[in-house]
């Protein structure tokens, strides 16, 4: 009972970060399964993206409901992304644990850095994908779709790679590259990890990987709730605040990772 009440616990808080960020379930699903468990990333990341995936869809359809999800930027993106993820999958089935944990541990502290660097205030004159005032849509240009679908290729990648949704890639590169008001992007980003997840779990299980569903569930029914309850909070933190505390966190982690790839 015990140890699937941590796993529970450890679903909860995944779930609300990614409702909260829209970028850190991912990169704190892994390592909540790999402590709770005591798994390694190979084995901890196909339940961590099952549960990921799932949250993201519930997020989806409320970016959907508060009409905040831009669809045509996320289809582009999942395009790109899903054909990119059996070659992450490959990629780290050919990676020992200890170097799997340890590029997994530098992932989160670049990520825990990228935050931390990020401007307050962004300049959405100078940003190359802009919003057409008089549409409300995405204008939609070459350089456009080639930012969009280099996007979405990275975030595929990782994903089949470390099993994480690609959201703490998506959601800095979205605030860089356009004028998306941050409700929009997360609930864009929710979007793209909702579909390349989706793709990743079908390419995971025709390989022929099996989900342990005693885990499985409990952990992706808790991430879903916590998605539920970071949505629900979203409007009551500024962004800047979330994530200068996500920041911190992921940088915590990201050690304990780096102590577990060397012992």
């Amino acid at each position: 009972m015990l140890p699937t009440l941590w796993v529970m616990l450890g679903g909860l808080g995944v779930g609300l970060v990614l409702g909260l960020t829209g970028a850190g379930g991912g990169i704190l699903a892994v390592p909540a399964l790999v402590f709770i468990k005591g798994w390694g990333v190979a084995e901890a990341a196909p339940i961590g993206l099952l549960a990921v995936t799932g949250a993201a869809v519930v997020g989806t359809v409320e970016g959907f409901y508060r009409k905040l999800v831009r669809y045509r930027a996320a289809f582009l993106m999942a395009f790109a992304g899903v054909p990119m993820t059996p070659l992450g999958l490959a990629a780290a089935q050919r990676l020992s644990a200890a170097w799997l944990a340890g590029l997994f541990g530098l992932t989160m502290l670049v990520v825990a850095a990228r935050l931390l660097l990020t401007a307050s205030n962004r300049d959405g004159h100078s940003a190359p994908c802009h919003i057409d005032p008089g549409t409300g849509r995405l204008h939609w240009t070459r350089k456009t779709v080639l930012i969009m679908t280099l996007l979405g290729s990275v975030t595929g990648f990782l994903t089949g790679l470390l099993g994480v949704g690609g959201g703490f890639i998506l959601v800095p590169a979205l605030r860089k590259f356009t004028d998306i008001s941050m409700h929009g992007i997360v609930a864009t980003s929710l979007m793209v990890i909702a579909l390349v997840g989706s793709g990743s779990i079908l390419v995971a299980l025709w390989q022929g990987h099996h989900f342990p569903l005693s885990v499985a569930l409990s952990f992706v029914v808790a991430t879903a709730i916590g998605m539920v309850l970071g949505r629900l909070l979203i409007h009551r933190f500024h962004p800047r605040t979330v994530q200068r505390l996500f920041a911190a966190l992921v940088s915590g982690v990201a050690v304990l990772m780096f102590y577990r790839a060397l012992a």
